[in-house]
């Protein structure tokens, strides 16, 4: 029995002894540990005491960065994708705002280029002894009158004032009656004097709806146009009113110059009722310029259409607010049988020229191509029909904008031999 506690016992003391020589162990790897820890510390302390605070700062930041580095690109990339969900409903939430900011309550009054009639024998009246009437009345007034449809007077002309002009002065005569040439002078006179006091008045009235002010009575007049002139059915007033607006909030969420929106929306379209060759865009900049219009403003005007690349953020605006005015649904239209009656005419004046066989008019009727027999017309003479094409279409038929007549001649020449 004593045997076996003193064998109990020796294990014991053997067990314990293992243990304080691991725990010695132990207590040795820590110490050598510490000392690495307390010589590098050591080194760091020795290179900071010859850093300045700044420096010190820096370098431990650095250290931390090396440690969190995917930490903070994850951070980053949440903050990139968080930002990117925000801006898109911020964007939305400014378009949207700006549209409701562009409703009007103002009401379009679209130029008529036709009179009805119910008694076809004042007709005759308004063709007068051997025409004398009818030629008195497309002299002083310019636009061509047609008597061909029963119960309508069409009037055509490209220039939209002059066929306003030609409306009210044949409405007024038909109510007086008396329809002699020294009367259609009278009242053709008295009617342009109305009609460029209107102008002026809604030019002024557009102008200061949208606040801008001290305006040339010269470029309130032709502002005042947009009254009688339609794009695809939009009248050119609501348009420029609507636009302005628009243009006016998205300036002020975002920053931008709000003057520079405001003129340029305003000024945009101008070309449009402009006389001149070229784009409405190049008339409108010409037009400005001669009023010395701010270069940023006249650059919102040339590059709305994006015919130059934009010069600035507020130019970039005026093309956004266009287009939002323009393609919201119901803001433009177009009667489909006009349309395709335009576009038909157009190819029947260009076919009935000696040399051209065929024609196609595409771009919503703005670009009219004709094909040349290469036999029967030469370089020079494609170039002459192709002028003449493009003076009769644009004379003819009022088609927005420039019409540009591209005439293709091509002449082929195959030989081929055949070998044994």
């Amino acid at each position: 029995m004593q045997n076996q506690d003193l064998v109990t016992l020796e294990k014991k003391l053997f067990d314990k002894q293992e243990k304080l020589e691991n725990e010695k162990q132990e207590l040795g790897e820590e110490k050598e540990k510490l000392s690495k820890l307390k010589e590098e510390y050591r080194e760091k302390l020795s290179k900071a005491s010859s850093m300045t605070a700044d420096e010190a700062k820096k370098e431990l930041l650095r250290e931390i960065e090396e440690k969190e580095v995917a930490v903070i690109a994850r951070l980053i990339k949440e903050k990139e994708e968080e930002a990117k969900i925000t801006s898109d409903r911020k964007a939305r939430e400014i378009l949207i705002d700006s549209m409701r900011h562009g409703a009007l309550n103002y009401i379009a009054e679209y130029t008529v280029s036709e009179v009805k009639i119910t008694d076809e024998d004042l007709k005759g009246r308004i063709i007068g002894k051997e025409g004398r009437n009818i030629r008195a009345f497309e002299q002083a007034t310019g636009v061509d009158v047609d008597l061909d449809q029963e119960g309508v007077i069409k009037l055509s002309s490209f220039d939209q004032v002059r066929r306003e002009v030609a409306r009210r002065s044949l409405e007024l005569l038909i109510k007086d009656t008396r329809i002699q040439p020294f009367r259609i002078e009278e009242v053709v006179s008295q009617i342009k004097k109305e009609v460029e006091k209107i102008m002026l008045e809604e030019g002024e009235k557009l102008a200061h709806e949208v606040g801008v002010f001290n305006l040339p009575p010269e470029l309130l007049s032709v502002l005042g146009r947009f009254k009688f002139r339609t794009s695809y059915g939009q009248n050119l007033i609501v348009h420029t009113l609507e636009e302005t607006k628009i243009g006016i909030h998205i300036a002020n969420e975002i920053g931008a110059d709000v003057n520079i929106v405001r003129l340029g929306c305003l000024f945009h379209d101008i070309g449009k009722v402009v006389e001149g060759e070229g784009s409405h865009v190049k008339l409108g900049v010409e037009l400005l310029k001669r009023f010395n219009i701010p270069e940023p403003i006249v650059n919102c005007v040339a590059e709305h259409h994006e015919d130059k690349a934009f010069s600035s953020i507020e130019s970039i605006i005026v093309y956004i607010s266009d287009s939002i005015s323009g393609a919201r649904p119901g803001a433009r239209y177009e009667d489909v049988e006009a349309y395709g009656k335009r576009l038909k005419d157009m190819e029947e004046i260009a076919k009935k020229y000696d040399g051209v066989e065929d024609a196609y008019a595409f771009e919503a009727g703005r670009e009219l191509r004709v094909i040349i027999n290469p036999g029967k017309l030469d370089d020079s003479q494609t170039t002459l029909v192709a002028q003449k094409i493009r003076e009769e279409v644009s004379k003819a038929l009022a088609v927005p904008g420039e019409v540009k007549v591209t005439a293709i001649r091509e002449f082929r020449a195959v030989s081929s031999e055949s070998t044994p």
